[in-house]
């Protein structure tokens, strides 16, 4: 479809009229939930941007308003240190600016079409998996966008990224070149970029030194899902002498499983982690973990996010962040 999709397209779309589908966008009383359903859809499917704030703000006012677009379950977020450090940074970059920040939970439809009705100057998309719609959405719509962390596939968007492949290959060789060779990997959801690319630096390494199969459990990044994923493996490979979380917090639930199990970290089962959590210092024996720059990836999303919302919209200048692991008692 050439140029911007129009509110005629989606009313056609939807198969409603203009007017009905513009009602249905300001949140009129007078459309039913299917037909609103159904204009909500066409909106996602075609990324039609309204031009008019659906909140009734001035123009002026919505362009410095940024979403901070949060594709995972807000109670997740609120207890991530990774996502605190995120969120508060990238604010404050905003605040600087003489911008302000909302955060819109993005997992469903409606939220989706929250982002493209013209009521936010800008996006600031924070943990797109795959399947989901809001990334493509984005890509098609003409809003300025900045993904920290490379987007889902089928996504075109401009992003800041951390090196996750590589913090996952400076794991892999420091378990390995440390004498461990029965490691195991708990990993993060299937469907999300960075937890698939900390895995596929890991393996890697191991896939150049033979070998060629590694157990892995997936968690949710929680200490609790880190917890569950730890016994998981201890029941498939009773012997395991190393493993990588690719989280700070389930690293943290890991360990407390093998104490329970009457194994010694680093002695029995060396563990790393990734994040660089303020409290990896704290644990006992204190974390191995990777470091990526939490501060910096926001300020650098932030600035070009701006960059895009005062010049156009960019398709390019993607920036990958470097990692580096820091070793401590754990591992």
């Amino acid at each position: 479809m050439a140029g911007s999709p129009t509110l005629a397209e989606v009313a056609a779309a939807a198969g409603v009229s203009p007017a009905t589908a513009s009602r249905a966008l300001s949140g009129s009383v007078r459309v039913t939930t299917s037909t609103r359903r159904r204009v909500n859809d066409a909106v996602v499917q075609l990324g039609y941007v309204r031009r008019r704030s659906v909140y009734s703000l001035p123009r002026a006012r919505t362009d410095h308003v940024v979403a901070a677009a949060i594709c995972e379950p807000l109670p997740r977020v609120l207890s991530s240190p990774f996502h605190v450090r995120l969120l508060s940074t990238a604010e404050q970059v905003l605040a600087e600016r003489g911008m302000s920040m909302v955060v819109v939970p993005s997992t469903g439809t409606s939220a989706v079409r929250s982002l493209l009705t013209g009521a936010f100057g800008g996006v600031l998309l924070i943990g797109a998996a795959d399947q989901q719609p809001v990334g493509v959405a984005l890509a098609a719509s003409g809003v300025p966008v900045r993904s920290t962390g490379r987007p889902p596939d089928g996504a075109t968007l401009p992003y800041v990224d951390v090196d996750n492949v590589d913090g996952g290959r400076q794991v892999a060789e420091h378990l390995w070149t440390s004498g461990r060779r029965r490691l195991g990997v708990i990993a993060g959801p299937r469907d999300l970029p960075a937890a698939r690319d900390r895995l596929d630096g890991f393996r890697r390494v191991l896939h150049d030194a033979g070998v060629r199969s590694v157990p892995v459990a997936h968690g949710d990044f929680t200490r609790a899902s880190g917890t569950h994923a730890m016994r998981w493996l201890l029941h498939r490979c009773p012997d395991l002498d190393g493993v990588f979380a690719i989280a700070d917090t389930m690293a943290a639930g890991a360990i407390q499983t093998l104490r329970r199990t009457g194994r010694t970290v680093p002695g029995d089962v060396a563990t790393v982690g990734f994040d660089d959590a303020h409290f990896a210092r704290q644990l006992t024996p204190s974390l191995t973990t990777v470091r990526q720059p939490v501060e910096e990836l926001a300020v650098r999303a932030a600035t070009l996010l701006i960059d895009d919302m005062t010049t156009g919209p960019r398709r390019a200048g993607n920036e990958l962040l470097p990692t580096e692991l820091v070793v401590r008692e754990s591992a």
